[in-house]
């Protein structure tokens, strides 16, 4: 018996009978040997985190363009804090951590440069519509690899295409990214608001501290201990509806006061511009892609899909540099 079968027998007797078992999966797109060590959705995390999509993450933006300071997120930073939160949820719940470490990792490898500005002015410029999650999907099936895709199994493909509000995950462990993921953007968002000076803790309405807690750590604490106790045994992932409704609140409240905030968001219509600009330049000079992206044309890609591949994928600096290469003059570029 290999390791790989010891573990999956050992998840049948450990995890919850709500669980997704790794012997069951559907399976990949492509059928392959299973590996004699690692269970298939270990094998799916292992996969995420050494692709260059994973890589490119530490360079794209999660709320503040180009912050003053070390301590801000940034896409890859927050992609770690979903993990976290919805590893300690799975374990909590005996719900499979291997399969929600890996829809965690991969939930945002399809976001833009310039955060949801980025993805707005992709979604503008291009007639098929531009979606990160989808985006993300698009990634790990086809992109990565030169043009192989990573083979990922498909509850893993699942929770990263319906890790959004409006998504319905066919796993529990999809279920739980996808509530980590608001837990993890309200809880540091609200954080790096604070510490840019645009709010302070005494801005939250009391009728939220009074349910959730008065200080960022007893917020995440309670999201996490409520959501873990409400769905211990339910077989469903929820909050109790007091702290439930408490989170869709503090997200409200940050949506009237931060990302709408000119403070934080007054450079994203520019970034827009950035990024449509460089559609509409890369538009016309398609040459000018890497072969990758020209393979993806031979072999039947649309044009317009392939050139949001590309600019989907720059980071925050390579994006401005492609831009300033095109249309700065030298001498007029910052040292």
């Amino acid at each position: 018996m290999t390791i790989r079968e010891k573990l999956e027998l050992r998840e049948k007797e450990y995890l919850s009978p709500h669980a997704t078992f790794s012997m069951d999966s559907r399976g990949r797109q492509r059928p392959e040997e299973p590996c004699d060590i690692r269970p298939v959705f270990q094998r799916d995390r292992d996969r995420i985190l050494h692709s260059k999509s994973f890589r490119r993450l530490k360079d794209k933006t999660q709320v503040f363009l180009t912050p003053k300071g070390d301590h801000y997120r940034t896409r890859m930073t927050h992609t770690l804090e979903v993990s976290q939160n919805a590893r300690t949820i799975a374990k909590a719940l005996r719900l499979n951590e291997d399969l929600v470490e890996a829809i965690a990792l991969g939930h945002d490898l399809g976001h833009t440069p310039f955060g949801h500005a980025g993805e707005r002015a992709l979604n503008k410029m291009c007639s098929r519509g531009f979606c990160h999650s989808e985006q993300s999907v698009r990634i790990v099936k086809l992109l990565e690899k030169e043009g192989q895709g990573l083979n990922l199994t498909f509850e893993v493909c699942d929770g990263i295409r319906n890790h959004q509000t409006k998504g319905s995950p066919c796993t529990l462990e999809g279920k739980i990214v996808r509530i980590s993921d608001k837990i993890a953007y309200i809880h540091h968002d609200m954080d790096d608001a604070m510490r840019a000076g645009i709010l302070r803790e005494a801005d939250i309405p009391r009728e939220i501290t009074d349910v959730i807690g008065d200080t960022a750590g007893r917020r995440l604490d309670s999201f996490i201990h409520d959501l873990i106790m409400t769905s211990t045994d339910a077989g469903d992932i929820r909050m109790s509806p007091p702290v439930g409704e408490a989170m869709q609140k503090l997200r409200q409240f940050l949506f009237e006061h931060l990302y709408t905030n000119p403070s934080a968001k007054g450079d994203e219509k520019k970034a827009e511009v950035l990024i449509e600009t460089l559609y509409e330049y890369y538009g016309k000079h398609m040459e000018l892609l890497p072969d990758d992206y020209h393979m993806l044309m031979d072999r039947g890609e649309p044009k317009e899909v392939v050139l949001c591949d590309y600019i989907g994928a720059m980071t925050d600096r390579f994006a401005i540099a492609r831009y300033e290469e095109i249309y700065i003059p030298r001498c007029w570029r910052a040292d």
